[in-house]
């Protein structure tokens, strides 16, 4: 039974962990961490690549089936669980938000990833044949920079790391067929970045359209032509998630969770949940914990 959304800083996890950092083959860490398994949060980034395996994960209740030569990539925040079947193993790497800090002028560098933000299925990434050994040397050359702990070892694994995720990016703009990004992509991107930190206090597009400098009509139209919603829908998706997040938590109870997401009241929440997801909270509480039981 799913006892709780544990939510995992690198700090809490065992394996090689230096400034922020921790590296490791897949298969010791999945037997390390079996408790992992269930629905959980991280502080931190997180990436995975399988070079065996089968079963699924999912990301922000999103599930995936797991394959070879599939990497995926997660934000602080989201919910992740899986059920592998079989032998599996690759290579993972979890990094803080402040990993990168004292080495790019940028902080916020990886967010600039298209893979790391919050469309799930641009996170997940099966990689074509002539990219296979190429990730795996730069896997296998960050592992072998953890193992080895020579001079300078932090900065190269970096230096790695942002080749990888580089290769990653130009492969996903290669498939999307797109070039750099537009005004308007860059708008939206923002329009995202303001909803996750302020989607509990701010609920109208037209507030969000004041702190972006643009009329309520141009963001409702930004919307529209690139994700095929309005821009109200993309606040309320936004609040949609987070809800769901917190339900897979059995030790908070509606109420709090309704409080939390800054709600009138628990009738408001509940209303406001079945419309949009077509069930309740308590509905989808007990769909989650009653697949956790069964897995």
């Amino acid at each position: 039974m799913l006892q709780g959304t544990p939510i995992y800083d690198i700090c809490t996890l065992s394996d090689f962990r230096e400034q922020d950092i921790l590296i490791s083959r897949f298969a010791p860490y999945l037997a390390h961490h079996k408790n992992l398994s269930a629905a959980h949060r991280h502080t931190f980034y997180h990436v995975v690549l399988f070079t065996a395996g089968a079963g699924t994960h999912s990301i922000d209740f999103e599930k995936f089936c797991v394959k070879p030569y599939q990497i995926y990539f997660m934000v602080p925040g989201q919910v992740h669980s899986w059920s592998f079947e079989g032998f599996t193993d690759g290579y993972i790497i979890n990094f803080s938000a402040a990993f990168f800090q004292s080495f790019l002028l940028n902080p916020s560098y990886p967010e600039a990833f298209s893979f790391f933000g919050d469309d799930v299925k641009a996170a997940v990434i099966d990689l074509p044949d002539h990219l296979h050994q190429k990730i795996i040397d730069l896997f296998e050359a960050i592992v072998s920079e953890t193992e080895n702990k020579e001079t300078s070892a932090t900065d190269m694994i970096k230096i790695l790391m942002l080749q990888l995720f580089i290769t990653i990016e130009r492969l996903s703009k290669k498939n999307a067929g797109k070039g750099p990004a537009s005004y308007n992509q860059t708008l939206l991107r923002n329009f995202q970045r303001l909803i996750g930190e302020h989607y509990t206090r701010i609920k109208l597009p037209k507030d969000y359209a004041e702190l972006l400098y643009i009329t309520p009509n141009h963001l409702n139209a930004i919307c529209k032509d690139l994700l095929g919603i309005s821009a109200g829908d993309v606040i309320r998706n936004r609040m949609m998630l987070e809800a769901k997040r917190l339900l897979t938590n059995p030790k908070l109870n509606i109420t709090e969770i309704a409080f939390m997401l800054n709600f009138s009241d628990n009738s408001y929440f509940t209303k406001f949940f079945k419309k949009f997801e077509g069930k309740t909270p308590e509905e989808f509480r007990k769909g989650i914990i009653d697949h956790h039981r069964h897995e």
